[in-house]
């Protein structure tokens, strides 16, 4: 995924101060989760997955790259309270290439909301149909994504390329 997207300069697009709280849903190997504790080094960054092996090699990574701030949580993003972080609490939510895969787009996006702080940054950013590499099943278009964060009563800001495969929508809430 990291030939795809480039955190560094999707990260750009985010309003960042190095106290902040931040939190990667689906983390994966992390690049958004490392990338992110690097700037925001006051403060703390979490990295969500439901595969304990991911998170494993997250909490590898960090170590080797000294990095003190992140905290990975296994954990079912569809379930009610499924992050298990306190509502109110997040200053930017990470939903990257995870809704296409999600059963429950609604309750994912609803759990990004409840976690993040009035104002705080929720990007989603997730696969453009039209990409030749895209999953044939589950992509769901820019417009769908608005309307569900419209109806999670968040606020749509900008959208913008993620790169030649991805497309990204900035929310607040």
């Amino acid at each position: 995924m990291e030939g795809f997207l480039s955190p560094e300069e999707i990260l750009n697009n985010l309003d960042l101060r190095e106290d902040m709280t931040a939190v990667e849903f689906g983390c994966g190997a992390g690049i958004f989760v490392l990338a992110l504790a690097k700037r925001l080094t006051q403060g703390r960054v979490y990295g969500l997955d439901v595969q304990e092996e991911k998170l494993s090699a997250l909490k590898n990574k960090a170590l080797l790259e000294k990095l003190k701030n992140v905290v990975a949580i296994h954990c079912d993003l569809e379930a009610p309270n499924g992050s298990t972080l306190h509502a109110n609490s997040i200053d930017i939510v990470l939903i990257p290439n995870v809704l296409f895969q999600s059963e429950d787009k609604h309750a994912i996006i609803k759990e990004g909301k409840r976690i993040l702080k009035q104002g705080g940054q929720l990007l989603i950013i997730d696969w453009q149909k039209s990409s030749a590499l895209a999953p044939k099943q589950g992509i769901t278009s820019p417009d769908e994504i608005k309307k569900i964060a419209e109806s999670a009563e968040l606020d749509f800001k900008k959208e913008f390329s993620a790169g030649g495969h991805h497309f990204a929508l900035l929310f607040s809430k």
